[in-house]
């Protein structure tokens, strides 16, 4: 019988009636399948999954030391900006009245307006105000002169070497005053830091 006739001779639902060299064959078949798909759940899904697990812990290493490049690249440039920025905090921080220089800064206010040869007409200093690292202290002034001495006396102020801001400045001409007198009202403040225990807001 040749071995096609034996292959259409074979009842595949019942497979003990199978020749030896099928059977054996048939069962290789299934070990070699239930060994490949074995191999391919446990063996390569596996190396599979560890491959995208370092796939994206190379992707996110490259980020950071792309970011890591930037900043290392830009290094420089932040100590400058640093050095400058304590540099200009540092000078504002020396400008800050202690609480034992206020009563000079009032009387420097006083005297700036004095030696401008302005006259005095308000001087007011208001209550201090506490924020969360400094006090500012407000005085309310009004003085009248002509326009130069206004400009000398605003000159003297900012040459005093304590921090002192003008705000809400209203200049007008002095009523039944001489020609070109002008009255000048104008808030100063003046800052100091707090002292170490003092109570911030």
């Amino acid at each position: 019988m040749a071995l096609t006739d034996q292959v259409r001779s074979i009842d595949f639902s019942d497979p003990g009636r199978w020749p030896p060299s099928l059977r054996a064959a048939a069962v290789a078949a299934a070990l070699a399948t239930v060994l490949l798909f074995g191999t391919r759940v446990f063996v390569v899904d596996a190396e599979y999954a560890l491959l995208r697990s370092a796939q994206r812990e190379e992707t996110e290493l490259r980020r950071r030391f792309e970011q890591g490049q930037r900043r290392a690249a830009n290094l420089q440039a932040y100590r400058e900006q640093i050095a400058e920025i304590e540099g200009s905090f540092g000078t504002v921080l020396d400008r800050l009245s202690p609480t034992t220089e206020i009563p000079g800064l009032l009387a420097d206010l006083s005297q700036a307006g004095l030696n401008a040869g302005l006259e005095e007409r308000l001087f007011h200093p208001m209550e201090e105000q506490r924020q969360a690292f400094y006090a500012e202290l407000a005085v309310n002034l009004r003085v009248s002169g002509d326009y130069h001495q206004l400009g000398r006396f605003v000159s003297d102020i900012a040459a005093i070497p304590r921090l002192v801001t003008l705000h809400d400045v209203h200049i007008r001409a002095l009523e039944g005053g001489a020609p070109g007198e002008l009255v000048l009202d104008v808030t100063a403040r003046t800052y100091r830091h707090l002292e170490e225990g003092e109570e911030q807001p």
